[in-house]
């Protein structure tokens, strides 16, 4: 496969590097989950109304999603691996100062920084899969990664959420921030190295608008979005739900949270495990693919509504539910477009895809905020949520082609012919 050596196609050679990335991954969601762990302490020392504390929830995602369109032409240009490293090396800075200033402005500012640090992880990542591993092992390769940002979500809810129950939100801060500085040299010893490999011509002289006029690319687009929009939803205001909604006290909200994303996770990794089971038997990559999806977003449809209907000793089910569908979502979003753009176009690809998608991520905090300060309760919350899952269900199955590489020559030429064509 071009752009790296041959023998870094075995998983069990690209391995270092693959459990280097789960990592960054890792911390990645560990950095910016905090926040929203932090946050009853957070509305207990600023004084934040619901919608002000909605709208510091989604300053990340202001940033981190403007970033996506330009990372994806990035990592697809230049040295993927040393990107990587220089974005680590800002969201680890920022998570520690954010320890560090006072006042709602200061954090604000704060998260922006983390968001442009953050948004190269995924984009990089995915150009290191697609590049380092053929097709039925990228379905357990994304598993692994989309799991260990949900276990960074987990043991930040854990171990950060007990932490900052001991000794403050700050502190937790300023040390997760500096001790996630260990990673950076292990990635420089062994990240998967790039050769001088030649990229095909008809991929090379790719831009953004062939890739827009794939009917596909919005299909996963809008899949994504509905990913997300479940993804974030929990990750921003799970922890609130069941302080504010559910009465829940701190450490057992931290307990119920920690068990939702560890469920999450689990799923993530096993769902990809098992589509590329069924791969290397000779199953067709678009029907394991496309089945995956459908089942995934029905079960967090059904999840997230029964939830938001369930009395006080059944929710908890419910919810477990939601994480499975959530978890068993993550490998499509990366596995479908590192197949059907192929290796060098998969960074063009993936980063305006996860730019669109990450709308989500400025829409659903500051409109939940916003609506249980109207509403005092959070019912429409997740009923909106779930109607985005069903929306998923229809972009991945239906909106989305055959999940196989596209011949960009042709795509290029049939494109430049409709363009000519006289209606």
């Amino acid at each position: 496969m071009a752009g790296f050596p041959e023998q870094s196609r075995s998983l069990r050679a690209f391995a270092p590097a693959l459990i280097l990335l789960a990592i960054s991954f890792l911390i990645n969601y560990v950095d910016r989950g905090n926040l929203s762990i932090a946050s009853p302490l957070l509305t207990i020392e600023l004084q934040l109304p619901p919608a002000k504390l909605g709208i510091l929830l989604s300053a990340f995602f202001w940033t981190y999603t403007v970033m996506q369109f330009f990372m994806g032409w990035l990592v697809d240009h230049y040295d993927v691996n040393r990107i990587l490293a220089a974005g680590f090396l800002l969201w680890s800075l920022a998570t520690a100062t954010t320890g560090l200033v006072r006042g709602f402005v200061l954090l604000f500012v704060m998260r922006l920084i983390l968001g442009i640090g953050e948004s190269v992880a995924l984009p990089a990542g995915s150009k290191i899969l697609a590049r380092c591993l053929p097709e039925h092992y990228r379905g357990f390769a994304s598993g692994a990664l989309m799991s260990a940002l949900r276990i960074g979500n987990a043991l930040g809810t854990f171990g950060a959420g007990f932490l900052m129950v001991k000794y403050g939100w700050r502190p937790v801060f300023i040390g997760v921030g500096l001790v996630s500085l260990l990673w950076l040299p292990a990635w420089l010893k062994w990240m998967p190295h790039e050769s001088r490999a030649v990229r095909p011509a008809a991929q090379s002289c790719l831009n953004t608008l062939d890739i827009f006029a794939q009917r596909s690319f919005w299909g996963t687009t809008l899949g994504h979005f509905s990913c997300n929009y479940l993804f974030y939803f929990m990750i921003t205001w799970l922890p609130g739900y069941l302080a504010l909604g559910r009465h829940l006290s701190m450490s057992t909200m931290i307990k119920v949270a920690g068990v939702y994303y560890s469920v999450d996770a689990v799923s993530a990794m096993f769902g990809g495990w098992l589509q590329d089971f069924y791969i290397r038997r000779g199953h067709s990559c678009t029907v394991v693919r496309k089945t995956a999806m459908g089942i995934a977003f029905s079960l967090g449809a059904i999840g997230v509504m029964g939830c938001a209907l369930a009395g006080a000793q059944s929710y908890l089910l419910w919810l477990m539910l939601a994480g499975i569908g959530c978890g068993l979502s993550a490998p499509g979003i990366y596995a479908f477009c590192q197949r059907i753009a192929g290796t060098e176009s998969v960074g063009r690809w993936y980063g305006p895809q996860n730019g669109f998608a990450n709308f989500a991520g400025i829409i659903c905090p500051a409109l939940t905020g916003w609506v249980v300060g109207r509403t005092g309760n959070f019912f429409w919350p997740f009923a909106v949520t779930s109607a985005i899952c069903v929306i998923g269900v229809f972009a991945w199955v239906f909106v989305v082609g055959r999940v196989e590489p596209l011949n960009w020559s042709t795509e290029r030429s049939s494109t430049i012919v409709t363009a000519g064509v006289p209606s």
